[in-house]
């Protein structure tokens, strides 16, 4: 497995596994036990998702040493200030039946995020947290939070896919020392990724599917990926995609797929902001 080392020196697998909108727990805890047994050691799940539980079982029963792992989970928007932040990091570590974590992330840019982070680094510098971060700040947000606080975020995970590709983004990022890891890395399937025609001929090159293709697109620029199945078969499938690597060409054949905007929503529009901000979780 390639990694991505992180600006404290802590190593990242570049592809993971991950679990959003994997909502019947025990469908989640058999996707994660499968997923480790193929191969994956990098497995991300957040407060929200709502089966950190799960995952923390699949672990236990996975048989796998823990520092051969890297679990990542995030803190909900509502866990809001420095004490809701470390209330709910110990309410996640118990679930996940864990000591520690690997990563730990702001998943949101809302709320009291500076309390929260002032928490983060406490804990990551009691040894709780191996290395710290946040989800879904666009580069203002970033560079705000980089010059009014001590430690540099370790990541920045956002939506990055062939049409998103968040090119200007990632070289910010690679300019303050944090690294870029995506979620969605398949639009979810919108816009016909699964049958574009771009995609499906760089694949026919290698004998890789268009799945293969867009993580290895993602890799070889250096993003972390966390592809998302319930079906072993296709977990083997896209961890098998490290193994061939595309050329400068194709890389620019796809940039033309870009369309320099989400393909969900934008954090930035107020309507979503106040959505996300008094979502409530059922425990």
């Amino acid at each position: 497995m390639e990694i991505a080392k992180l600006n404290n020196g802590v190593e990242m697998p570049i592809l993971g596994f991950g679990v959003f909108q994997v909502t019947d727990l025990a469908e989640c805890e058999r996707s994660v036990i499968d997923a480790i047994e193929t191969g994956y050691r990098l497995i991300d799940t957040a407060e929200s998702y709502m089966n950190e539980q799960a995952v923390g079982n699949a672990i236990k029963a996975s048989g796998v040493a823990r520092e051969d792992l890297f679990i990542t989970t995030k803190l909900f928007i509502k866990s809001n200030g420095y004490e809701g932040a470390k209330k709910a990091f110990e309410k996640s570590l118990k679930k996940l039946q864990l000591d520690y974590l690997d990563l730990y992330l702001i998943h949101q840019p809302y709320g009291d995020v500076y309390g929260e982070w002032r928490a983060l680094e406490e804990l990551y510098k009691e040894g709780k947290i191996r290395a710290i971060g946040i989800s879904n700040f666009q580069p203002n947000r970033l560079m705000d939070l980089i010059i009014h606080n001590e430690i540099v975020p370790a990541v920045n995970q956002v939506e990055t896919h062939p049409f998103h590709q968040q090119i200007d983004t990632q070289q910010f990022m690679v300019e303050n020392n944090v690294q870029i890891e995506s979620w969605g890395p398949f639009a979810e399937g919108k816009n016909g990724i699964f049958t574009n025609e771009l995609l499906k001929g760089i694949g026919e090159k290698y004998n890789k599917s268009i799945a293969q293709v867009v993580l290895r697109w993602l890799t070889q620029r250096g993003v972390v990926a966390i592809p998302k199945s319930v079906k072993k078969e296709r977990m083997a499938e896209n961890l098998n995609s490290i193994d061939f690597k595309l050329t400068a060409e194709e890389i620019e054949q796809i940039k033309t797929l870009d369309t320099n905007a989400s393909s969900f929503f934008d954090h930035r529009d107020p309507k979503m902001v106040k959505w996300l901000g008094e979502r409530e979780l059922k425990d």
